[in-house]
């Protein structure tokens, strides 16, 4: 099994000499007590990954964190430990009351990161919990009776639980986003903000995900205070184990390929992405009726088939996973191998957590993307994101009829400067625009005014009569 917080190393050095010499610190360096240490020790964890290294100490003095890391990297363990030792000595949580609030996207996500508190919990005197949408509402409220010390949950069957007023935040102490540039997105904002109107001003605020991108981060800084913002990579950077490809082919025929390719390289695990409900089910009956076991996971499945599916994957029983990427977050699946990008994602720094599912805790893996000339400008959103053009292949027998168009990263060095004006030439005048003083051209001038003008009100006492009598006077002296 597999915990968000396993990183291993290999002989050589992975990070430079002077990260290396980091990795050396053990998590007892860190400040952590002695229940939790024995916990990870359990775990069999001997050093702290590099997020660890920079996100625990700043959690355990409360400071507000903004951490970014690649998937795979124990960015879970980041935030539990430290929360973990901060909540041990305080005020147990009284009836219904929560003192931490972990928010997660996704109910695979919610149940990862309940069962690494309860692993690193597990000599501590607190109590958690996990809710979700898909299974019954009864049993957790019956469960949150008592109070939580940390409260796992995704935001739809929070709002619900609040509502029914089965949870209250009065003694909440710290809020954690996971993956928050998806929590922080269109599809989850609105139950975030309605959330974030409920809880106390004065409280630990904590985001961790892979990636942030500028309109999130944006975002993300006005629920924190002064927060402390931690990368162990460049932004939106893909893990360095994981190979990724292109192989070019016409939309008909991805299916087949995928299917040509599973036979052909012998795949035995291989997580694949599509971009909607439909397109996993199609495809996933598909790959069936080639006689390659395969099964589908996403948000229209029940919690109860998801867990199915992912437990089948996992013990081997089942060759291909299709996902969409909303049901991927939170996959943790070890030595996962291959991914798979069936269809390219809109949004490009959803590719970074697709191929972050392989390549993990140090290990190596395999991206291959099966692109398509419509999706050419997805492949160069994703290129100039991750700032490379990734490597391309024809798959001999499925070269495509419309050809992808090379790849090209824009070069701003290269960039050619705009020719500068002479002053004496075109010099700027009040209320005339720079284009026009660009392209040498004047003001148009203006144009004689069509407005009537209005004749002044008769003097008041005088009729309507009066009025148009004076009228028909001042037209007959005109003639």
């Amino acid at each position: 099994m597999v915990y968000g917080g396993r990183f291993l190393y290999s002989a050589t050095p992975p990070f430079g000499t002077h990260h290396y010499m980091d990795h050396l610190m053990s998590f007892a360096s860190l400040g952590l007590s002695a229940p939790i240490l024995s916990a990870v020790a359990d775990q069999g964890y001997e050093t702290p990954s590099p997020i660890q290294l920079k996100a625990i100490p700043p959690v355990l003095e409360g400071k507000d964190v903004m951490a970014a890391a690649q998937t795979g990297t124990g960015k879970t363990a980041g935030f539990t430990l430290p929360i973990l030792q901060r909540l041990s000595s305080g005020q147990r949580a009284q009836a219904n009351q929560v003192r931490c609030l972990i928010l997660t996207p996704t109910r695979e996500l919610a149940a990862q990161v309940a069962e690494n508190v309860a692993l690193y919990g597990a000599n501590l005197p607190l109590r958690s919990a996990v809710v979700f949408g898909g299974v019954k509402i009864n049993p957790q409220m019956m469960k949150l009776r008592k109070g939580v010390d940390i409260l796992v949950a995704t935001p739809g069957r929070l709002l619900d639980l609040y509502n029914q007023n089965a949870v209250r935040f009065k003694q909440l102490e710290v809020l954690v986003l996971d993956e928050a540039d998806r929590m922080l997105d269109m599809g989850f904002i609105h139950d975030i903000r309605r959330i974030i109107a409920v809880l106390p001003k004065q409280r630990q605020t904590i985001l961790f995900s892979a990636t942030f991108s500028d309109d999130i981060r944006k975002l993300a800084k006005t629920l924190v205070h002064n927060p402390l913002e931690i990368s162990v990579a460049p932004a939106n950077s893909t893990a360095s184990l994981v190979e990724q490809l292109v192989c070019p082919v016409d939309k008909k025929k991805k299916a087949d390929l995928l299917v040509a390719l599973i036979r052909k390289q012998q795949w035995q695990q291989v997580l694949v992405f599509t971009k909607t409900k439909r397109g996993a089910n199609q495809l996933s009956r598909h790959l069936e009726t080639e006689g390659i076991t395969a099964a589908a996971i996403h948000g229209n499945k029940t919690q109860a088939a998801r867990t199915k599916a992912l437990a089948e994957f996992k013990r081997g029983g089942v060759r291909v996973l299709v996902a969409t990427d909303i049901a991927a977050r939170g996959l943790d699946i070890d030595q996962l191998p291959q991914v798979v990008n069936y269809e390219l994602p809109n949004v490009p720094e959803d590719y970074v957590h697709r191929i972050g599912r392989t390549g993990r805790a140090g290990a190596s893996g395999k991206a291959v993307s099966l692109v398509c000339a419509d999706e050419a400008k997805l492949l160069f959103d994703i290129e100039r994101v991750i700032r490379r053009v990734v490597d391309r292949e024809t798959v001999p027998g499925f070269e495509p009829v419309h050809e992808l168009p090379e790849s090209r990263l824009p070069n701003k060095a290269n960039k050619p400067r705009k020719p500068k004006q002479s002053r004496h030439k075109s010099e700027h005048k009040d209320g005339q625009r720079s284009s026009e003083i660009a392209t040498g051209h004047k003001p148009p001038a203006k144009k004689p005014s069509t407005r009537r003008v209005r004749r002044k009100p008769a003097a008041q006492g005088t009729s309507p009569g009066a009025k148009n009598g004076a009228a028909r006077a001042r037209a007959a002296s005109r003639k």
